[in-house]
């Protein structure tokens, strides 16, 4: 069973760095300065135990959009299974189901977008229809 949440200890954080993409030297130097990764990973692991919306994080952690962003990124590439398991052993597979609950399958549309996207092809359907008929006339 899940303990429940603290921020992740300096043993831990050991543990994990190296499964971290943006923890490895990068070859160009360019851009804005990531935010301080372990601040993004606790953030990402506080929503996920507290069950909570993202724009409801504590100001101690990143932004909220700055932790969602790397959630998603680290889910998508199997980064968080992989971390998920070395901070919590046996009780991983739970919490990797929470994580699974909470995210979308990228290829499934919301039906918010799906209805948009059928008014607006139906509007424009009315559109060339109404305009041909003005072209016959």
């Amino acid at each position: 069973m899940l303990r429940p949440y603290r921020d992740i200890t300096d043993d831990e954080w050991r543990r994990v760095t190296p499964l971290l993409p943006e923890l490895q030297p990068r070859r160009e130097a360019r851009g804005r300065p990531l935010s301080d990764t372990r601040a993004v990973l606790n953030g990402a692991l506080w929503v996920m135990f507290s069950g909570a919306s993202w724009s409801t994080m504590p100001r101690k952690y990143p932004s909220y959009q700055t932790c969602h962003r790397r959630f998603k990124s680290w889910h998508d590439a199997g980064v968080l299974e992989r971390v998920v398991h070395h901070l919590f052993g046996a009780s991983s597979e739970v919490f990797c189901e929470v994580i699974r609950s909470r995210m979308r399958p990228p290829s499934e549309p919301s039906r918010r977008r799906r209805i948009a996207a059928t008014t607006a092809t139906a509007g424009a359907r009315g559109a060339l229809r109404s305009s041909s008929r003005r072209q016959r006339r």
